[in-house]
């Protein structure tokens, strides 16, 4: 999945930006209103971490754009502890979660997991499907039940996209989308071979090739 993080704190950013990538998410960065505005407007981000206090372009003015645009990403607004105006302006303006500052990491993963999981119709902490049983806190799979599977980082999040969209055809351009950085510049056979190294740990039947249009996470026996 992945995730913009719009916060002007050059310190916090990066803190944030290595703790949720060590998470299973990839993350870019924008440090004020007007680029974290753009971003998310040319950019298919799944959830956005979105500071209120930015240089340039408030946060709640950021926000209020996007949703008279019709953009409908999930946003997580950051405020500061005791401000709580500024959580119901968030709310007013189209927020679905605050968490104020300073907060703990473990937090902020939660309700981004929550955000993601809210925002593709599952209900459960625990992500499963097809025979799945996805544990994103060690990033390692089990199959039907058996011994957990270690995962890499770039397998952890293709099989989480994979399985927040079961039976949708998902291209290799929108699933690498959703798994790289802004800056990444992945090879076209990429995807492919991270789909077969896949395969080959949780089963053949469970991801579809559909020839000229991309792959298909069915589930399997």
């Amino acid at each position: 999945m992945r995730l913009l993080v719009v916060e002007d704190d050059a310190v916090l950013a990066r803190r944030m930006r290595e703790d949720l990538s060590r998470a299973g998410f990839a993350v870019d960065i924008a440090g004020d209103g007007v680029e974290g505005q753009y971003r998310g407007e040319v950019e298919p981000y799944d959830v956005v971490v979105l500071d209120l206090g930015l240089p340039r372009r408030s946060g709640l003015d950021v926000l209020r754009a996007w949703r008279a645009a019709g953009h409908r990403v999930p946003v997580l607004v950051l405020t500061a502890r005791d401000a709580w105006h500024e959580k119901v302006e968030g709310f007013k303006a189209g927020a679905d979660d605050y968490l104020g500052k300073p907060f703990h990491i473990e937090e902020l993963l939660a309700r981004v997991q929550a955000l993601v999981r809210r925002a593709s119709g599952v209900v459960p902490a625990a992500l499963a499907a097809g025979g799945l049983a996805l544990d994103e806190d060690r990033q390692r799979v089990s199959v039907a039940g058996g011994e957990p599977v270690e995962l890499t980082a770039t397998e952890f999040r293709l099989l989480r996209y994979f399985m927040l969209n079961p039976g949708k055809v998902l291209s290799k351009a929108r699933l690498a989308e959703h798994i790289y950085e802004y800056d990444a510049d992945p090879d076209s056979n990429v995807i492919e071979v991270h789909v077969n190294h896949l395969r080959r740990k949780i089963g053949r039947d469970r991801i579809e090739t559909r020839r000229g249009q991309g792959y298909v996470f069915v589930g399997g026996g």
